[in-house]
């Protein structure tokens, strides 16, 4: 069998893979990019850069209904979804042209097809043996259904969500997490019905409660409709729409219904157990290092238990390369991954929830403040509600920041710089925040948390 022979062998380009590849060469390595699909992976093609080009539109359809609220004479005649699916495309064709050029000038070797682990320090694709000092898996994930719950006609996931040709007038959609309150709440933009069903007692059940709390209440006065803490039990499909019946005997009539239940490793039939890999349902075990227990096997990203975020593959791919070359890099916890919603309104957060921080450091040690948006002068410009809600150790760091509002995921910036230093608020209250910006509203809570609010109550 032909063989290549490389210093790092990647077997995926997703996020994770591809910035494993490119930091790789920046250490002076030779490396192997293995991917079946497109460079970019599920982030660029099916997920992050698609559907928010998708929440744009609607946006600017929201904007346009509003717009005499603003003072200015506008109209909103209907949703294009050729015109929006040209926009969607142009968007991701340039990511991805520049992406791929960029793989190019670094030297990377792309090896077009699908690859399997044929042994700790090799992937076959098409008959050739890709041999690597270190391997790499960062094969992704896929859209989730629940058990009986086949895909098909009526019943669809995100990615045949993102090739609709028409508006629904009528949707259901189960599951109230990101993907599912993300379609929501373009659909409801453009003018649909939407119904979400949620097992779990909140919508964001990730999320602190009080920013599910607030989240249910927009989306309320919005007109999304939604149904928590009750269960899926089945559903019937004909050439009009589906029909939904819940465990309490509830039934949900619609023209779609969209499968939002989270994303899956794609880790089956790759040659993993057979390489002695360690395995629990699917996922890929490793050390906190990122190594599995096959010495000079890597994994990174969806295939790793925990959030499943394109930028904690990236941050990994990093990680990795910078492992492999003896950096010894920091490793940073998923808790202190930031994390965002890009609905209407936006939810943002980094760090432990109230809750969380309670249980581990005791419920008389831990404060919290909420700041509302509508003491801010920018939220009010634009026209969002919402709140801003900092966790602290009391006399000690910040250990949790939590966000809701339009435009507030441009915000974790700070907020994740905050927690990841252990910054007390006393360390950020005297940092200056431009006026007028939301980002005054973190100014705020934490000037609050310090003992000296000024417009807080």
């Amino acid at each position: 069998m032909p063989e290549q022979n490389f210093d790092l062998v990647i077997l995926g380009g997703g996020s994770g893979g591809y910035a494993a590849a490119l930091r790789a060469v920046q250490l002076g390595s030779s490396v192997a990019l293995i991917e079946k699909n497109k460079l970019g992976g599920t982030c660029l093609h099916v997920g992050c850069i698609p559907t928010k080009a998708l929440l744009h539109s609607a946006e600017v359809a929201d904007v346009a209904r509003e717009s005499a609220k603003y003072g200015v004479n506008a109209s909103l005649e209907g949703i294009d979804i050729a015109g929006v699916t040209a926009y969607r495309q142009e968007v991701v064709s340039s990511k991805f042209k520049g992406l791929t050029g960029l793989i190019k000038m670094r030297g990377i070797t792309v090896i077009e097809g699908e690859g399997k682990l044929v042994a700790p320090n090799a992937v076959e694709v098409a008959g050739t043996r890709y041999v690597g000092k270190n391997v790499i898996l960062a094969t992704g994930s896929y859209s989730r259904s629940l058990p009986g719950l086949e895909i098909g006609g009526r019943v669809i996931t995100s990615e045949q969500a993102l090739e609709l040709d028409f508006v629904p007038k009528k949707v259901a959609v189960l599951g109230g997490g990101v993907i599912g309150v993300e379609f929501s709440s373009v659909w409801k933009s453009w003018g649909a019905d939407v119904t979400i069903i949620e097992a779990l007692p909140h919508l964001v059940p990730n999320e602190d409660e009080a920013i599910s709390k607030q989240f249910e209440r927009a989306f309320r006065k919005r007109g999304i409709n939604f149904k928590v803490g009750v269960r899926f039990q089945g559903v019937t499909q004909n050439d009009d729409g589906v029909v939904v019946t819940l465990e309490n005997g509830e039934t949900i009539e619609a023209e779609l219904l969209l499968v939002a239940v989270g994303r899956g490793p794609s880790t089956a039939g790759l040659g993993f157990e057979e390489a002695g890999i360690t395995m629990d349902r699917g996922f890929v075990l490793t050390n906190e290092r990122l190594a599995t227990n096959v010495p000079g096997v890597y994994a990174v990203g969806d295939i790793v238990p925990g959030l499943q975020l394109a930028h904690r593959g990236f941050q990994q791919g990093i990680f990795v390369a910078e492992e492999i070359a003896g950096l010894n890099p920091v490793v940073i916890s998923d808790t202190n991954i930031p994390k965002v919603t890009y609905s209407d309104p936006e939810v943002a957060s980094v760090g432990l929830s109230e809750a969380k921080a309670k249980e581990l450091h005791g419920a008389d040690n831990v404060s919290s403040y909420d700041y509302n948006l509508a003491g801010n002068g920018k939220s009010h410009i634009i026209g969002t509600s919402g709140l801003i809600k900092v966790v602290r150790v009391n006399d000690g760091p910040v250990v949790g920041v939590h966000m809701i509002g339009a435009r507030v995921g441009e915000l974790i910036g700070e907020a994740q710089l905050v927690v990841n230093w252990d910054a007390h608020p006393e360390d950020v209250a005297p940092l200056i925040h431009a006026h007028p910006t939301q980002n005054e509203a973190l100014g705020e809570a934490f000037l609050a948390l310090a003992g000296k609010p000024l417009h807080a109550v």
